[in-house]
């Protein structure tokens, strides 16, 4: 399995309309094979942060996933974050 998380900043006047612009491509990136989760979302506290988290079964289901994702071109510049791949070999309830 596969995590891909961290944050982007845009300048926050733009946030929202960064967000928005990306819900065609998780609507269509939920329901692609592999996907075990996908959000792009609005920061609570900083006004300039979006939040990215995506979970797959495997580098092949992204990988084929990459090749149709089609990203919106936005034109909303990207002024910072910080986004990791994480490779998880084991999971279980956080809580007990």
């Amino acid at each position: 399995m596969l995590i891909i998380a961290g944050y982007l900043e845009v300048d926050a006047s733009f946030r929202d309309e960064y967000v928005a612009a990306h819900q065609d491509l998780l609507r269509r990136g939920r329901a692609a094979p592999g996907c075990l989760d996908l959000a792009i979302s609005a920061d609570s506290l900083n006004p300039r942060r979006v939040n990215n988290f995506e979970r797959w079964e495997s580098q092949e289901h992204l990988d084929a996933w990459r090749k149709v994702a089609a990203a919106p071109d936005t034109g909303i510049s990207i002024i910072g974050g910080y986004m990791m791949e994480y490779r998880v070999v084991d999971e279980r309830p956080p809580f007990g």
